[in-house]
């Protein structure tokens, strides 16, 4: 159930109060029986960092949709014959 965050115009208390979705908004203070507004909360949820989509879901190009760039050759052949150093250095 979600947390709804009321203000008395008479007391200018603030409180919480945890109500359904479906419930009719408070219009009285519980502490004086003044009439009350429902605030807007800042919310807890944030996304920090270098982000879920970049760290987890996108493509190795960092674009979603976009192909990979080729990688360059590491030698003339283009680094498929089984001699070859590049092949063997790892």
């Amino acid at each position: 159930m979600p947390v709804y965050e009321y203000e008395c115009s008479d007391c200018h208390k603030v409180f919480e109060v945890q109500q359904k979705l479906s419930d009719a908004p408070l219009s009285v203070c519980p502490e004086c029986d003044g009439s009350v507004k429902k605030l807007m909360s800042m919310s807890s949820f944030q996304l920090k960092g270098g982000g879920w989509y970049a760290d987890g879901y996108s493509s190795s190009s960092g674009g979603a949709g976009k192909p990979a760039p080729a990688a360059a050759a590491s030698c003339p052949s283009g680094g498929g014959c089984a001699n070859c150093p590049a092949a063997t250095a790892s």
